[in-house]
């Protein structure tokens, strides 16, 4: 059974699977992986740095005959980034977080897919008005960077799909497995845009301190703040903030972070323990779905292995029972096996 969706028509490709353009971990390997194995790889530019695009692009560009997209902070890029971006080619340019009416234009102009990703139902409404021709419904459970005040994916889904038809949604937020690329498909979306599971693979440019952290992870370890972004100057707009796995300053400062933001010696006190490698630099950026990343496949197979895991789940889902062989159940979802799931629930390594 072919996942045949106006996401999978629209760009010509296999599967109704998207990578998430996570900034700087979804480099030029990484997004040509999934476009090989039959999704939309997206680039994660962030503020279009020109040094960082310059390297990645032609890797991208060079891994891959398939159609591939660039991700941009709308909050942080200017005019001039997008532009050069689309010089390269693109099939899609994806915009999240911020007004993408200043860019939407001129993307649109150069015939390249216009993709915005969207937190509430305004942005929704916005993300319409701008011409988007794929619209991203991310939910709070999705790691990284995300609606302070937002919505669960299962609810927010079918309401955007409702709000902004005929234009197709991405279902992004505590997606990691195919039942939840099925689920997106259940709720009305086109696809699921998946960002944590493709950080835990071959190709994701991760530290590999993060991806192992990820792996070994649970969704209870997450947490959504701005406490982090704080600390380390971020610009970050305060309506949204970020999950991410436990990080020593959320510790001390979770659920207090007006307190943090007026305290200069604690941001100062920060700087100084990374400076001596006491903390962490960066983050971990984590979805609540992690409890189901267990390994660290190449991004390839792993659209393959997600893709095979919806079909499965679609057809169980549409009568068929599960196969017994002797005691134990095989459900031919190509999940992980139970005891693995069972093993990280149960804060097994």
């Amino acid at each position: 059974m072919a996942l045949v969706t106006e996401f999978t028509e629209l760009f010509g490709v296999r599967h109704p699977i998207a990578l998430a353009p996570m900034g700087g971990s979804a480099g030029g390997a990484l997004a040509a992986a999934v476009s090989s194995g039959g999704g939309l790889g997206m680039l994660g530019s962030g503020n279009g740095d020109r040094d960082w695009l310059s390297r990645e692009l032609p890797i991208l560009a060079q891994g891959t005959d398939k159609p591939w997209g660039v991700g941009f902070l709308t909050w942080a890029i200017e005019v001039g980034a997008v532009e050069w971006v689309l010089e390269h080619g693109p099939r899609a340019v994806m915009l999240s977080f911020g007004d993408p009416r200043p860019f939407a234009e001129r993307i649109r102009a150069s015939g390249t897919a216009l993709i915005i990703q969207v937190t509430d139902l305004e942005e929704a409404r916005q993300a319409v008005d701008a011409g988007a021709d794929v619209i991203v419904a991310q939910g709070t459970e999705s790691g990284g960077h995300g609606a302070r005040h937002g919505r669960s994916t299962l609810p927010f889904v079918p309401v955007v799909v409702d709000l902004v038809a005929p234009v197709p949604v991405l279902a992004a937020g505590g997606i990691a497995d195919g039942r939840g690329v099925a689920a997106a498909l259940a709720l009305g979306a086109a696809g699921a845009l998946i960002g944590t599971r493709f950080q835990a693979t071959a190709e994701a440019l991760v530290d590999p301190s993060i991806a192992k952290a990820i792996v070994e992870g649970r969704g209870q370890d997450t947490s959504r703040s701005s406490a982090l972004d704080i600390v380390r100057g971020s610009r970050w707009p305060s309506k949204y903030t970020a999950r991410t796995l436990g990080h020593p300053i959320l510790d001390q400062w979770l659920g207090r972070e007006a307190d943090l933001a007026m305290d200069s010696q604690a941001k100062q006190d920060y700087q100084e323990a990374v400076a001596r490698g006491d903390v962490p630099p960066l983050p971990v950026w984590a979805s609540e779905a992690i409890d189901l990343i267990t390994d660290l496949p190449s991004a390839a197979d792993l659209v393959a292995t997600l893709a095979t895991q919806a079909e499965n789940a679609l057809d169980r889902a549409g009568g068929n029972r599960l196969e017994r062989s002797g005691e134990a159940a095989t459900d031919r979802t190509g999940l992980p096996q139970a005891t693995d799931l069972q093993s990280k629930a149960a804060g097994g390594r």
